[in-house]
């Protein structure tokens, strides 16, 4: 499983032209799932996201985490993320997860992710057509693949 994690001022996720979500400061997950992912990456990744020390303290010293400032989360699939570009110039998906089990890894990673916050995790739509935009915040991009986590 792998995160791209932006700190972010504001970001919002448009779903299929037709609705969107939207979130004040806080971060932005993107959230790619592959077939050899499962509860245990679900569990790590939430918890490293949401406790990852990304926001300034008082001293303006990235010290403190989501669950610290009370900031916002979204999460947006993206299954780009699992692209492998070793061959070629076309990027494969072969280690994306198909339909049936990335859907209940990413919506369980948005309920447990929800249930630590207490406040409702904005997401995108799983498998449909959607514009994320964003402030990035500093900017402060971070990529964590929880294969790396051991």
């Amino acid at each position: 499983m792998r995160v791209v994690i932006q700190r972010v001022s504001k970001a919002q996720v448009t779903i299929e032209q037709e609705r969107s979500e939207h979130i004040a400061q806080g971060i932005l997950v993107l959230l790619g799932i592959e077939m050899a992912d499962g509860d245990a990456d679900v569990d790590w990744l939430v918890n490293k996201v949401l406790n990852l020390r990304i926001f300034d303290d008082e001293a303006g010293v990235m010290n403190k985490s989501l669950l610290d400032i009370k900031g916002e989360l979204m999460v947006v699939s993206q299954f780009t993320l699992m692209a492998a570009t070793k061959k070629g110039n076309r990027p494969s998906y072969i280690r994306a997860a198909n339909h049936q089990h990335a859907v209940p890894l990413y919506e369980s990673f948005v309920k447990k992710a929800q249930a630590l916050l207490e406040t409702r995790v904005a997401t995108g739509s799983f498998g449909a057509m959607m514009k994320v935009s964003l402030d990035n915040d500093g900017p402060v991009t971070i990529l964590i693949d929880s294969k790396s986590r051991e």
